[in-house]
């Protein structure tokens, strides 16, 4: 493989479920930006890619890809890519590496960046899909984040030729369908608005992901934030319901507004029982509900709907029924990166970090819960 430097440009995120996915970025940053909560783009502004930087970027990503897939036959070995191929790849250059990890890992899956691909024409979108799968050998599905009012903005039939022409998925902050909590959030939307787009998306065949966040209402509002989000979600009935738990970073309008005493952040503990509340109001749907980020305090709460919900609601209940030194050390040791699942505390090597972690803590006079807002700032 001859050195090559190409490269392309990317964004800075992309959803979890994502990890696998080459990024072809269409936009740069968020056309809204003015979410307290976000702190992603606040420093940058929104701007549209050319259709020639676009096409450039496939073109240069399909060339890899198919020097790479090259590479492997030639080596005989079509499905597996051996080492030496990820150090000829490497040596070639970044994108010839992420082609080499996007086939090995075999997900087929391209994300569409940034925040709002749906602001783009839908005849532009579509003709970029199509040149998608025209020139990387294969995709076998494309996504990318949209903004529902993006999506209210595009007809029937507008949604119906992107699904025609390929994009699988498409990924929505829901965040909460508490209209207080949206304004407060300046959010940009009604939950109204967001039913009403994630039906549009639905009806058009075109998988739904709505991302909820806990605690978005804070101690005042967490309850009614619960309640008309359940709601929404059993009216939209989307594909998956992706739970994320709120973190301030200081970079976000919320931070400001939490030292100004305006808004109360939720602890580990608030933030189970508003899960449990919505768990418990979520009813005549079969989505699938994820909790796939390390903020979230206890991730097995997930399953498809309705079968496993009794499930889902029985961690919630195994976890409020431990004694409270034990929920807090199972707290240290899931924000430590220690624990994944309730059930690590019973690995008695686990738990013995947990126990040293906590100890040393102790003698340091910080409160866990006040080192854990800490820590978790440092996954966002």
């Amino acid at each position: 493989m001859a050195t090559n430097p190409m490269t392309i440009e990317q964004g800075p995120i992309r959803p979890p479920s994502e990890a696998a996915s080459l990024l072809i970025r269409l936009t740069r940053n968020c056309p809204w930006n003015r979410c307290l909560f976000c702190p992603v783009y606040k420093a940058d502004k929104f701007s549209r890619r050319s259709l020639e930087e676009i096409k450039r970027d496939i073109e240069a990503v399909g060339i890899a890809v198919e020097k790479v897939q090259a590479l492997a036959v030639k080596k005989g070995n079509g499905e597996a890519l051996p080492s030496e191929i990820f150090a000829r790849a490497r040596d070639a250059g970044p994108l010839f590496f992420q082609a080499a990890l996007w086939l090995y890992q075999g997900s087929g899956a391209v994300f569409l960046q940034d925040a709002d691909s749906m602001i783009l024409p839908a005849d532009q979108l579509g003709a970029i899909l199509e040149l998608l799968y025209r020139k990387v050998p294969g995709i076998t599905r494309v996504t990318t984040y949209a903004r529902a009012r993006s999506l209210l903005r595009k007809t029937d039939r507008e949604l119906a030729r992107l699904k025609e022409a390929g994009l699988s998925r498409i990924h929505v902050g829901l965040e909460s369908g508490h209209d207080p909590t949206l304004a407060l959030m300046q959010k940009g939307v009604t939950g109204a608005q967001q039913v009403e787009a994630g039906l549009k998306v639905r009806a058009a065949g075109i998988s739904l992901s709505e991302y909820v966040i806990l605690g978005l209402g804070g101690k005042e509002m967490w309850r009614e934030h619960a309640l008309a989000t359940a709601a929404a979600l059993n009216a939209i009935n989307p594909d998956y319901i992706r739970v994320r738990t709120l973190a301030v970073h200081p970079a976000s309008p919320l931070y400001d507004k939490c030292r100004a005493g305006e808004f109360t952040v939720l602890d580990d503990e608030g933030i189970v029982r508003e899960e449990e509340l919505l768990l418990q109001n979520l009813a005549g749907i079969d989505s699938t509900f994820v909790s796939d980020h390390i903020l979230n305090l206890l991730e097995e709460v997930q399953g498809k709907l309705p079968q496993d919900l009794p499930q889902m609601r029985r961690v919630i209940e195994q976890y409020f029924a431990l004694p409270a030194p034990e929920r807090e050390r199972f707290r240290l040791g899931r924000r430590s990166g220690i624990y994944r699942l309730l059930d690590d505390r019973l690995n008695p090597l686990l738990s013995g970090r947990v126990e040293q972690a906590y100890r040393h803590l102790s003698k340091t006079g910080l409160p866990v819960d006040d080192y854990i807002s800490q820590v978790v700032l440092g996954y966002l």
